[in-house]
């Protein structure tokens, strides 16, 4: 697919990523890095935990989704950027073997005000697993830039 424009943007639009697994190790090393705690890092503690077992940092699901984007069909000129959230949930945790995959709609698009080459679009991304079970919603706001010609008018 190729890079698009504000103006290539509408409400409603969907988006796919394709899908990647989620092993042991993954959880574990994320974990260990910047989210160590015993329900990401020791499978005894984590059975012991609210979760019954081993589940993914919610900021590992937020890192995988944000690779899942940028390989998927969504793609505005010069990348995806955010300039915030609305929104970010996780109603389910992340489990080692899960395969994940997220859709994005576009819920507002509109040109700046104060900034003619660009705009903003409103997107929710939706992440799920492999029984299409959302695992992290979010709702982020984004900088997108106008096609150059429209940009003048």
């Amino acid at each position: 697919m190729t890079e698009q424009y504000l103006e290539d943007f509408a409400v409603g639009q969907i988006y796919h990523s394709g899908r990647l697994r989620v092993d042991k190790t993954q959880i574990m090393a994320f974990a260990t890095r910047f989210d160590p705690q015993p329900y990401h890092l020791d499978e005894d503690a984590a059975r012991e935990s609210v979760f019954g077992g081993l589940v993914a940092s919610g900021w590992h699901t937020a890192a995988l989704t944000m690779r899942l984007m940028v390989d998927g069909e969504f793609k505005p000129v010069g990348g995806i950027l955010g300039v915030g959230f609305d929104e970010l949930s996780w109603p389910r945790p992340v489990r080692p073997g899960d395969e994940l995959h997220a859709q994005s709609e576009v819920l507002e698009v509109r040109p700046s005000k104060s900034r003619p080459g660009r705009g903003l679009i409103r997107v929710r991304t939706t992440t799920l697993n492999q029984n299409n079970e959302a695992v992290q919603i979010f709702t982020a706001n984004l900088l997108v830039p106008r096609r150059p010609n429209d940009a003048k008018a």
